[in-house]
């Protein structure tokens, strides 16, 4: 097999960079979820993801959002993909370091950066992720639509979750903990979205 030429390097390392993105991000509510039943020897979910910050999960938590930070902050794509990399970014420290937990200034920050954060991912997935140039191919155009279902599910969850915290917390709905489920789908979303970008399904040919 012939060596592969820098530019094929540097391919190969954005596709990995996009694919570890989405597994990173897929996999912050089960490592925090199972964790969290280690320590207390239970199967409770926590009302939110951000609420597994009061436990020792917290290490995982802010480890995986800063390693997403990271990688999005290094991430260069085409356009504007890098101002929007860095603002997301910025979200994912600012809802690492500022626990749901801590005085009125944190919670504002927290919850803020988490609604600013998956808004920008929305947009990859909706607005970035869909740009092609010239004639799209048949798997381009099913990838498209992939981004789209994810980016639409992201903002379905971003809007359900509002409602719900601004009508329907203190209803029979709060012990099935649906902030914790629809954060969840939404992570489970944008990471998809990440792993189909970094061609890990319907590659071009």
């Amino acid at each position: 097999m012939p060596p592969l030429g820098a530019d094929q390097n540097l391919v190969i390392s954005y596709l990995s960079l996009r694919r570890l993105i989405g597994v990173l991000g897929m996999a912050l509510p089960i490592v925090v979820m199972l964790w969290g039943w280690t320590i207390c020897g239970c199967t409770r979910v926590l009302p939110s993801i951000s609420d597994y910050y009061s436990l020792r999960t917290r290490d995982a938590f802010v480890g995986i959002l800063c390693a997403i930070a990271c990688f999005l902050f290094t991430y260069r794509g085409l356009d504007d993909d890098g101002r929007y990399g860095n603002l997301a970014a910025l979200f994912a420290v600012v809802v690492a370091f500022f626990p749901n937990s801590g005085t009125p200034l944190e919670r504002t920050a927290h919850f803020s950066a988490a609604v600013g954060l998956l808004l920008v991912l929305a947009y990859f997935s909706l607005k970035i992720f869909t740009k092609s140039g010239g004639h799209p191919t048949p798997q381009k155009l099913v990838r498209n639509r992939v981004y789209t279902v994810c980016g639409g599910l992201i903002l379905g969850c971003v809007m359900l979750i509002g409602l719900y915290k601004s009508v329907l917390a203190d209803t029979h709905l709060s012990v099935y903990h649906p902030v914790f489920w629809l954060e969840t789908l939404a992570l489970w979303a944008f990471g998809f979205s990440w792993l189909v970008k970094g061609e890990t399904l319907w590659r071009d040919k």
